[in-house]
């Protein structure tokens, strides 16, 4: 459902949001843009797939402004369908490294996350994991689990993999980690990881900050036990996908639009969006603890351009391997 953040009047010192982001702390997020600048915020919240739909089928009668969305492909692609407005701003290529950006500046990284492996040590030794190839290995036959193949994320892993290690040895290690599957494809990362805790299977594919969260009793206290009671393992190198933002193509408010996603990508909006929801900012690691303790990381050398080029294709291979 729409959610408004400000007066449903118009007024000139606005800007509209469509946003992919699920999080409540956002709110204050665009709330301390708005007492900063006297910039009103409107809200609109829903999945990225279909924000980025409805920018298609509004064209130029479109009433946003600034768009978020998460995953990198999905950014991209949107961006390649010319929904985004190319904007020149030194602010933002200083404040967000060229590997989180478009090259042409039609969308800027705001916060980041990994993809990492949750792992029940009762059941898969730590000490044999080493990067995401490890998952394919016969010493996991019967203890994978992983989310279903339609989770961008997962498409967003497997694109990465096929840039780093090429299509044939992409398509070998999703026969072997397929083949090492054992129960139902899960709907969610957190349904996952309480699999894991609960000794259904022995590792599994998450997002970093879903284990935070349920570290940090966000979800309440049976989800921080059961937690406490899983292992987070970083591949290294480790694949990382972001949330980014960009200026609708047919803004009506481009000059605030601007301002506001300079705000988000800077250090100061990067971290109020990112640290609340155990994400990393865009330029700096997150220092909570319920993240720090998973260890440092090294990102891999993929860059979110290639993750989009080769999204289809891995999806194809996805479904080729049986990934349900």
């Amino acid at each position: 459902m729409p959610a408004s953040l400000a007066i449903p009047a118009a007024s000139a010192e606005e800007v509209r949001v469509y946003s992919g982001r699920h999080y409540n702390t956002d709110r204050q997020v665009f709330k301390a843009f708005s007492d900063q600048t006297g910039i009103k915020v409107r809200l609109l919240e829903s999945k990225g797939a279909s924000l980025v739909e409805r920018l298609r089928r509004e064209g130029s009668n479109s009433k946003a402004d600034v768009i978020l969305l998460v995953d990198a492909a999905r950014i991209n692609n949107a961006a390649k369908a010319g929904l985004f407005a190319p904007i020149n701003s030194a602010a933002l290529k200083r404040d967000v490294p060229a590997r989180y950006r478009d090259p042409s500046g039609r969308w800027f990284g705001v916060s980041r996350r990994l993809r990492v492996m949750v792992v029940n040590s009762k059941i898969v030794p730590m000490s044999k994991l080493k990067t995401y190839a490890d998952l394919s290995k016969p010493f996991l036959k019967n203890k994978v689990c992983l989310r279903n193949r339609q989770n961008v994320y997962n498409q967003s892993l497997v694109a990465d993999q096929i840039a780093l290690r090429g299509v044939d040895a992409t398509k070998a290690w999703l026969k072997g980690m397929i083949s090492n599957v054992s129960q139902p494809y899960f709907p969610g990362d957190i349904s996952l990881v309480r699999a894991v805790a609960q000794g259904q299977c022995g590792i599994g594919i998450v997002n970093h900050y879903y284990v935070s969260r349920m570290l940090a009793g966000v979800n309440g206290n049976k989800d921080q036990k059961l937690a406490n009671s899983v292992r987070v393992f970083i591949p290294d190198p480790a694949h990382v996908n972001i949330s980014a933002a960009a200026v609708a193509k047919y803004s009506k408010n481009k000059n605030n639009a601007i301002r506001l996603v300079e705000f988000l990508a800077s250090p100061k909006g990067s971290a109020l969006l990112a640290l609340p929801t155990f994400e990393h900012p865009v330029s700096v690691n997150n220092t909570s603890g319920y993240v720090t303790r998973f260890g440092a990381f090294t990102p891999d050398s993929v860059t979110i351009s290639q993750l989009s080029q080769y999204q289809p294709m891995a999806i194809r291979m996805m479904a080729e391997a049986g990934w349900k």
